[in-house]
């Protein structure tokens, strides 16, 4: 290994993640060997939305391509305040599904699935959000280890929670959140079936963000535990009812 060790932070949890010249490194798991899989399957099929797979270094770490660029979330929405590029993430995620379409797991895959999803149609990221994207010359999606079987409208519920978003908070709440959840979908592609079954699928997906950080805290299990302490659970309960409190208005911005 060449190079200084620059600690990476921002997200929730970071500790041990690190850039190495133009390479990240990052604890590995029983997960990562089914990971790599699909980060090279991805880029098999022309897909450069993700980083790149670079194997394992020798303090057994896993070694990905450092993506230059800026993380929206939280300071830097305004990357995302137009809705033209709003629409790009639409495009973005539906891209990247129909690469996942393709991909066909190693048959010991082992993955870090945290709340399972509605249906396995095929594996998904589990985690798109404003705090796992990279904009820059490429907008990539980082941060793989809760990859997994899923279904597409359970990443797309995740996906708009955060891109819109639709927040309970006040400093985040959007009067235009409806229009805004149109013009993700309408990028994204779906058809009608999916989005009357996307429109109660916002709810529940939201609040099963809450049911997981409140049962990790029972156990005493980090870092949710202290993710519990320092607020998200109340955050994402009180975004899952405010979402349930205003169902009407998702389903008329999906379908009118």
């Amino acid at each position: 290994m060449t190079g200084a060790e620059v600690p990476l932070t921002g997200g929730n949890v970071t500790a041990g993640v690190v850039r190495v010249g133009d390479t990240v490194r990052r604890r590995v798991g029983p997960w990562t060997p089914a990971v790599h899989a699909l980060l090279d399957h991805l880029w098999s099929v022309g897909f450069r939305g993700a980083p790149r797979a670079l194997g394992i270094d020798e303090q057994g770490r896993e070694v990905l391509s450092y993506v230059d660029g800026e993380v929206p979330w939280p300071l830097r929405f305004d990357l995302l305040e137009p809705r033209d590029q709003l629409a790009r993430v639409g495009r973005l995620v539906r891209e990247l599904h129909d690469a996942l379409a393709t991909f066909t797991p190693p048959p010991d895959a082992r993955w870090n699935v945290l709340i399972p999803a509605d249906r396995d149609e095929l594996v998904i990221h589990h985690d798109l959000a404003p705090w796992n994207l990279v904009v820059g010359d490429r907008w990539v999606v980082i941060d793989w280890d809760n990859a997994g079987p899923g279904s597409r409208l359970w990443d797309v519920a995740y996906a708009v929670h955060g891109f819109v978003p639709m927040s309970a908070h006040p400093d985040w709440q959007r009067v235009d959140a409806g229009p805004r959840l149109r013009a993700f979908v309408d990028a994204y592609g779906l058809d009608e079936q999916q989005r009357r079954r996307l429109a109660p699928m916002l709810t529940v997906r939201t609040r099963a963000m809450y049911e997981f950080l409140r049962e990790q805290a029972a156990l005493g299990a980090e870092p949710w535990a202290t993710h519990w302490r320092t607020g998200h659970g109340d955050a994402w309960r009180s975004d899952a009812e405010y979402t349930e409190r205003h169902a009407d208005l998702w389903v008329r911005a999906l379908l009118d």
